[in-house]
């Protein structure tokens, strides 16, 4: 890929990177052991805001879900946009674990986590693909909707 080709994507998207989502606890937002960067898990805000809360299968529909797995991707891709400073230097997503906070029985985990991986895919093309697991839990913090933890390679 040629300088910002990522970025533009992202552009043609309307996706624009913000400043980094910052942590909510005591721990760092990323550790790098090279080549890889482990993302700490982000929820769906927007300027520090949460955008989507609530119980995917109760308050929220599985759309909105997927949504709100989105705003988590574009999340961490602005953490690793600051950490890189450019896109490009990705090489590979190599694992993305995904939290949703579902009503008991919700059942259509991946349909809300590929909010994530479809945006993945659609800035990195085939750097985007990756392997993850979809899991349901009772809570995230602040009520989220979605967490969503990356593991990157880059050069």
């Amino acid at each position: 890929m040629q300088i910002g080709q990522v970025e533009a994507k992202l552009e043609e998207l309307n996706i624009l990177l913000d400043s980094p989502p910052k942590p909510s606890g005591n721990y760092l937002p990323y550790t790098m052991v090279p080549p890889l960067i482990y993302l700490s898990g982000v929820t769906p805000k927007v300027g520090g805001v949460l955008q989507y809360k609530g119980k995917v299968g109760q308050e929220l529909s599985k759309e909105e879900g997927y949504q709100a797995a989105r705003q988590c991707v574009i999340n961490q891709l602005s953490t690793l946009k600051a950490i890189l400073g450019d896109l490009n230097r990705v090489t590979s997503i190599i694992k993305m674990e995904g939290f949703i906070n579902a009503e008991a029985g919700f059942q259509d985990l991946p349909f809300v986590l590929n909010g994530a991986s479809d945006l993945l895919v659609e800035a990195f093309g085939d750097k985007g693909l990756h392997a993850r697991s979809a899991i349901g839990v009772a809570a995230l913090p602040g009520g989220a909707a979605v967490e969503v933890e990356l593991i990157v390679a880059y050069k």
